[in-house]
């Protein structure tokens, strides 16, 4: 019985050990890989910025964290204010996230200082590939949902809705959630005080 008692005190010891082992290399690499994947986010960021604006020769001259009641549900919104090189501001890229039909659904959005929509991109998605999925695209310039060149000051709702925007085919769900992601954007952004007030901006909420 002894030697049976042994046995298992021994093989409790290695297990352990070799969780023990296992949790500081996984912390290891975990601290090895934060570095890259952080600056891998920022370049994203950065790139998603320009593409929206419309300019590659543009900077951050701040970022504002809005917090806004949506639905019962407080929502964060980051604004990302733009400046050229010779210092104009271009309006801003604005982070805003809804539930999509398969989660969270963030899109940044670059609107023009009168708050007219100059370009888009989702950041984060979890829709059905080949349907909702197609919303990376189907809002762009030219395409069957054009929104580019449009002022949320009047909401952008689907046609099935009522509304001016087509909806993607079979995703009325997906369409409806980026719609409303892209005028919540619209709403935190014309809340900042770098939006001048005669474009229908108002002061930031407190």
């Amino acid at each position: 019985m002894k030697k049976l008692e042994s046995s298992l005190l021994n093989m409790v010891l290695v297990l352990t050990g070799v969780a023990v082992v296992m949790g500081g290399v996984l912390a290891y690499v975990n601290h090895l890989t934060e570095g890259p994947i952080a600056q891998q986010k920022e370049k994203a960021l950065a790139d998603g910025i320009k593409s929206v604006m419309g300019v590659d020769g543009i900077t951050v001259s701040k970022t504002d964290t809005v917090r806004q009641n949506v639905g019962g549900k407080e929502q964060t919104y980051i604004i990302y204010q733009t400046q050229d090189a010779q210092k104009k501001d271009l309006g801003a890229a604005v982070e805003s996230t809804t539930g999509g039909f398969g989660g969270a659904l963030k899109v940044l959005v670059g609107f023009d200082p009168e708050g007219k929509i100059l370009g888009y991109t989702l950041l984060e998605h979890a829709e059905t590939p080949g349907l909702g999925a197609k919303a990376d695209k189907w809002f762009q310039k030219g395409e069957k949902g054009d929104i580019i060149g449009k002022n949320p000051a009047e909401p952008l709702t689907v046609s099935k809705d009522g509304g001016q925007v087509d909806a993607i085919t079979a995703s009325t769900i997906t369409s409806r959630a980026f719609l409303l992601a892209v005028n919540n954007a619209y709403n935190a952004y014309k809340t900042t005080p770098a939006t001048d007030a005669e474009t229908g901006a108002t002061k930031q909420q407190k």
